[in-house]
């Protein structure tokens, strides 16, 4: 009788280990889908930039320094997502949100750009990726969040230093950059 017992105490562990192995498994795969539905935005987003960019171009005295800025800005977020720093990317997006701000502000000036149908419907396209990108980003946080309190909790924390599970970073974005853009700045120039 005590080796049934035994033999049962086993059995009921070894299928709740299963049961937390799993589960630490599946919030794994969560976050990093939550971040494969962020990055395709990004790349959609990126990829409409320098569409926007050569529109405003053609508007000889449109600023050129936040032109440049914004495809510089571009550039590093390409090289941050091949690395997968999520903390840089966070910092990069805020950045190039504020320039693309600045771009749409300084349009103002500019009758004949806003009433151009390419710089228009860009704009429109950019603004709904941004709010897209925004509803993504709060689904991969949640994802994180719960990814992190999993492998903090006990006993999931046993089996997620045995099996080696890493915490995952949230995505955030600057501070400076959560403002709205100070289009009288801008005109002041």
């Amino acid at each position: 009788m005590p080796i049934f017992l035994f033999f049962s105490a086993f059995v009921v562990l070894f299928f709740y280990g299963v049961l937390l192995y799993n589960g630490l498994v599946r919030l794994k795969h969560q976050v990093t889908r939550s971040w494969a539905n962020i990055d395709v935005l990004l790349k959609q987003r990126h990829d409409e930039i320098p569409k926007l960019v050569d529109v405003c171009r053609h508007y000889a005295q449109f600023e050129q320094d936040t032109l440049s800025r914004t495809m510089e800005t571009r550039a590093a977020l390409s090289e941050a997502a091949r690395g997968s720093n999520v903390g840089r990317i966070g910092e990069l997006e805020g950045q190039l949100r504020g320039l693309i701000g600045q771009i749409f502000a300084v349009a103002e000036a500019y009758p004949e750009l806003k009433a151009d149908s390419q710089f228009s419907h860009l704009a429109q396209r950019i603004t709904a990726l941004e709010d897209g990108i925004a509803d993504r980003r709060e689904l991969y946080n949640e994802a994180v969040n719960n990814n992190n309190v999993r492998l903090e909790q006990f006993p999931d924390v046993l089996l997620a230093r045995l099996f080696g599970f890493r915490n995952a970073r949230p995505l955030r974005f600057s501070e400076a950059e959560k403002h709205d853009v100070d289009v009288n700045a801008l005109f002041k120039r």
